[in-house]
């Protein structure tokens, strides 16, 4: 059997509980999902509300808060939400990602200090962020060691180093100044922790986005191929190769389920950076190619986006008290009606919390967008 194009979109759809609210709780949801994109705070908020039935934001403060689900720098070198037992085998799988991509940058190659030098310090570190500590507070610190340096050397430790964001208050839980935390250490061969890290790291992926090549998988995590090809050999029998539309190898579950072709996608106003869109080799699989440049901007900025029939359509920003809806091409009466009833919940749920979320990021509709049609739907 051969996967179609819009089997694959569905398949992920599916996976990430986009094609219908799953009552979870919410830490099981993270799960399920593998990890949110949390670089801003608002985001596994929306990301949940669109995921999991009745979902209540006061769920998601006291899973922070009691650590069920942690925030820290893991795929792509950027921070994600993800399940509290996810956390140790991510962070091993990423560890030489994540240490490489500072101690190989020139803002810490410029100080002429050695890697030593700063992996000397994570022991310490550690016994520091025993209890919740600022960035100031750390800089401190690690200033009576590293003198002039301490800034740069603590912005490479805080990338890699095996730390949690801890909540800080506001509305959704993580507001400045950021204040951090030492995971626990997980003990045993740090070659053998890893390829297992690796492994797992694998399974929850393709478990929450495949089928996927390894192309996709590297994308989502900034891993090399050759790391990705012994993982993949590794898991035997747990892994199969499914065939798809195009010319790269897609790898599956197995037994993983796939909708049919004719499974309808209903209408879903994603956050900012959700990892649907980010889980996949360009040009993805619900982002058309011609909507990519209104859609991801040149800095790296992704915008919240909105779905219909499985497809990014248009984009949504929080405006005049209510949500304004921009669609990138005409829409039928269905389709904007599906749209409106999801806003009139969302505004609602964020009137409680920020009615202006993402208000930092309004400057890319001054601009506007081509083509276009708009709407502004209020609670």
């Amino acid at each position: 059997m051969i996967l179609t194009a819009r089997q694959l979109a569905l398949a992920t759809l599916d996976r990430q509980l986009l094609l219908e609210r799953r009552r979870l709780d919410v830490a099981e949801a993270v799960r399920r999902v593998c990890a949110l994109q949390a670089q801003t705070p608002a985001s596994p908020y929306v990301a949940l509300w669109n995921r999991v039935q009745d979902f209540a934001p006061e769920d998601l403060d006291a899973a922070f808060t009691d650590r069920r689900i942690v925030k820290a720098t893991l795929m792509r070198i950027t921070l994600h939400a993800v399940h509290a037992e996810d956390y140790a085998p991510y962070h091993t799988a990423m560890l030489s990602t994540l240490r490489a991509s500072r101690l190989y940058d020139r803002r810490f190659t410029s100080t002429e200090l050695t890697h030593a030098a700063a992996d000397a310090l994570l022991p310490k570190l550690g016994e520091f962020l025993a209890r919740p500590r600022t960035g100031a507070e750390v800089e401190e610190e690690v200033t009576e060691r590293f003198g002039e340096h301490a800034h740069r050397v603590w912005w490479a430790l805080r990338t890699y180093a095996p730390i949690h964001h801890v909540p800080t208050g506001g509305p959704w839980s993580f507001s400045s100044p950021n204040s951090y935390l030492a995971a626990p250490s997980a003990p045993g061969s740090a070659a053998q922790e890893a390829a297992a890290g690796v492994q797992r790291l694998l399974l929850a992926y393709l478990r929450a986005f495949g089928p996927a090549s390894a192309q996709d998988f590297a994308r989502f995590t900034l891993l090399g191929r050759p790391v990705i090809t012994k993982a993949l050999h590794e898991l035997g029998d747990l892994v199969v190769r499914v065939t798809g539309p195009g010319r790269a190898a897609l790898f599956d579950l197995a037994g993983a389920f796939v909708p049919a072709e004719d499974t309808p996608a209903p209408p879903r106003l994603l956050p900012m950076w959700d990892s649907t869109l980010l889980a996949h080799a360009v040009p993805g699989r619900v982002l058309p190619q011609e909507y990519r440049p209104l859609v991801v901007r040149r800095n790296g900025d992704m915008l919240p986006c909105l779905l219909v029939d499985g497809q990014v359509a248009g984009v949504w920003r929080a405006a005049d008290g209510g949500l304004e809806l921009t669609a990138f091409h005409k829409l039928g009466k269905a389709a904007w009606q599906g749209l409106t009833e999801e806003a009139e919940k969302l505004s609602t749920l964020l009137a409680d919390r920020d009615p202006a979320v993402y208000r930092r990021y309004g400057h890319w509709w001054d601009k506007g967008f081509p083509g276009v049609e708009s709407t502004l739907v209020k609670g």
